[in-house]
């Protein structure tokens, strides 16, 4: 009996070892995570990969999350021209797993609040004192840019990789805003103006241009009709001429008189032309002798 109390006793005690073991001298690092170990405070200059791995009681595992983290945040900033802008955005980022213990070591695991947030603040200011107010929504993707670009900068010899950053939404004051639009409306409404205009010089242009032809129609139709006309009267001068022609050639001595003798009609002259301009009487003997009473 008192030796299977013994056996008893010794199991405990063994399980209680092996339970003591098994809490301070192993250690599970999560997938996505980088073990930093340290040994009464002072960092090792090893990392652990994802798994159960063994470690002194004396040694503690802290676990740096490697994996692309997304943080949201919100800031203000002053343009060229002084005006304020809130501004609201989103950063991804990572840390490289190799140097993850001197990230530890140098800034601890709160180094988003006490490293990131602060270079990225300063950077957004400074790219946003560059431009505008009017330009600044217009470049917005440049203004990610470029301050992703300044960041990765900054922060790549602590380890931390800037994969992106995003300027999601700018907030100006009421009174840009307004004046905004109301710039936004004028220009609107000149645009507006200079199309009706275009419009009205555009349908000038074309009325103008019909007119052009319908004359230039109107043109060529008398024209052609001149034309016509023209070589009608060429055609009947030609024709007329023809015919004269061959009547000439067909007139004879002959044919003169009989013409000149068919068509008398019986009277004789009464003057006959004389040498210059003067005119002789012709005596009407017949006509005299007739009038006259014979003598008894």
């Amino acid at each position: 009996m008192r030796k299977m109390k013994k056996i008893g006793v010794i199991a405990g005690i063994a399980a209680a070892v092996i339970l003591l073991v098994s809490v301070t001298c192993t250690a599970t690092v999560e997938t996505g995570y980088t073990g930093i170990v340290t040994t009464f405070g002072k960092v090792e200059d090893i990392t652990l990969e994802a798994g159960l791995h063994f470690k002194s009681p004396f040694q503690r595992i802290i676990a740096m999350d490697n994996r692309e983290q997304k943080t949201t945040f919100t800031t203000e900033a002053f343009s060229s021209d002084i005006q304020q802008v809130n501004i609201t955005g989103s950063i991804n980022y990572a840390i490289n797993k190799a140097t993850a213990m001197n990230l530890f070591k140098e800034v601890g695991t709160d180094y988003f609040n006490k490293l990131v947030y602060p270079r990225m603040l300063e950077i957004t200011k400074g790219v946003f004192s560059k431009y505008s107010a009017e330009n600044l929504v217009a470049n917005r993707q440049s203004l990610s840019e470029s301050i992703r670009d300044g960041l990765y900068d900054e922060l790549k010899d602590y380890g931390i990789n800037v994969i992106s950053l995003s300027i999601e939404n700018l907030d100006f004051t009421d009174a840009f805003t307004d004046a905004v639009e109301a710039k936004q409306v004028a220009a609107q409404r000149k645009l507006q103006a200079e199309i009706e205009q275009a419009q009205m010089t555009m349908e000038t242009q074309q009325q103008a241009e019909r007119q052009r032809i319908n004359a230039e129609a109107q043109a060529n139709v008398a024209k052609i009709n001149a034309d016509a006309d023209a070589y009608a009267t060429k055609v009947r001068s030609e024709a007329e001429a023809e015919a004269n022609k061959k009547i000439a050639e067909s007139l004879t001595e002959t044919l003169i008189k009989f013409n000149e003798i068919k068509s008398w009609d019986g009277k004789l002259p009464t003057y006959i032309a004389g040498e210059g301009s003067t005119t002789v009487p012709v005596l009407q003997m017949g006509t005299q002798e007739s009038s006259q009473t014979p003598a008894e």
